[in-house]
């Protein structure tokens, strides 16, 4: 933890047995560990330069636990551990340590470790954290999708929810108003209104009309998709649509019903709680919010030969 906090390399020091060279004897001695390697003191726990003797550098050496130490190579515990330089390959030159308990050699390995790899390590550690703060991630469907306000002299994104319910519904109405104004000169306001709303929405890929329950559940499951979704016409009421989701590998279905409201008509998930003037403006809104179902709308259901 200190060396990810300060990037720098932790001193540790204290005894360990250390195997003399060409000798079958172990010697206890205090080391030191430092940036620059292993060293190992001639003045009982002098951290003085002066009396502090070269033992090994990491640059070139890696680090291994040693099993079996006191059988094989006569050590005073069983906690031994090895350094050993990349360039040789003979067991000679293996430089042998022992430290006289498991917690306290577990720490010099580490520390060994940390030294060799520390850097590359802490690179790692921080890299994601500073993308994050830089641009936090988003799924790609989530960055697609975004409300917007166009109705001033410059376009906005809306953050706020209950905005962006109120903007959708005030659009939905000016476009109903625009449309049935158009469509006023081929019969009357109520009927070129129930004709569009009867319309809007069928030519949309995530519409597959006539489809039974039954058919749905056999659709979805071909998409092999996660929060796969569709709607589709009501078999038990004429006057009502069904959005048929799959999550969490659950297929759940979910009625769309009319809400008349002193002649105007909207559609609803919530019993009229959040009300749309028509699907696609539905759709849409739950492409952004979860609202009353699972999950957002996110893949619609392609149309497949069943």
């Amino acid at each position: 933890q200190t060396f990810l906090n300060s990037s720098t390399c932790p001193e540790i020091h204290g005894y360990l047995h250390a195997k003399e060279q060409s000798r079958k004897s172990w010697k206890k001695s205090y080391f030191v560990l430092r940036r620059s390697g292993l060293y190992f003191s001639n003045k009982g726990t002098s951290k003085e330069p002066r009396h502090l003797q070269f033992f090994a550098d990491f640059s070139d050496s890696d680090v291994y636990t040693v099993l079996a130490a006191k059988k094989l190579h006569g050590a005073p515990t069983e906690f031994g551990f090895c350094v050993k330089s990349t360039k040789c390959s003979s067991a000679r030159d293996l430089k042998l340590l022992c430290a006289d308990d498991e917690q306290t050699r577990t720490c010099w390995i580490t520390a060994m470790r940390l030294l060799k790899f520390g850097m590359q390590l802490y690179q790692n550690f921080i890299q994601p954290h500073q993308k994050q703060k830089a641009s936090p991630m988003r799924s790609i469907s989530e960055n697609s999708l975004v409300a917007m306000d166009f109705s001033g002299q410059k376009s906005r994104v809306i953050e706020n929810p209950s905005e962006v319910l109120s903007v959708a519904v005030e659009e939905g109405l000016s476009w109903r108003r625009k449309s049935c104004h158009r469509l006023s000169g081929h019969g009357s306001p109520s009927t070129a209104q129930s004709s569009v709303l009867n319309i809007i929405h069928v030519a949309q890929p995530w519409f597959h009309g006539k489809l039974s329950r039954e058919e749905s559940h056999r659709l979805i499951a071909q998409q092999g998709l996660i929060d796969v979704f569709l709607l589709r016409d009501s078999q038990s009421n004429p006057k009502t649509f069904v959005l048929s989701l799959c999550y969490m590998q659950k297929i759940k279905h979910f009625q769309i019903l009319p809400v008349d409201d002193e002649g105007e008509l909207f559609y609803s998930l919530d019993d009229g709680q959040t009300r749309f003037t028509d699907l696609i403006q539905l759709v849409d809104f739950y492409q952004l919010n979860r609202g009353v179902l699972p999950c957002k709308l996110r893949h619609h259901c392609a149309r497949i030969t069943l």
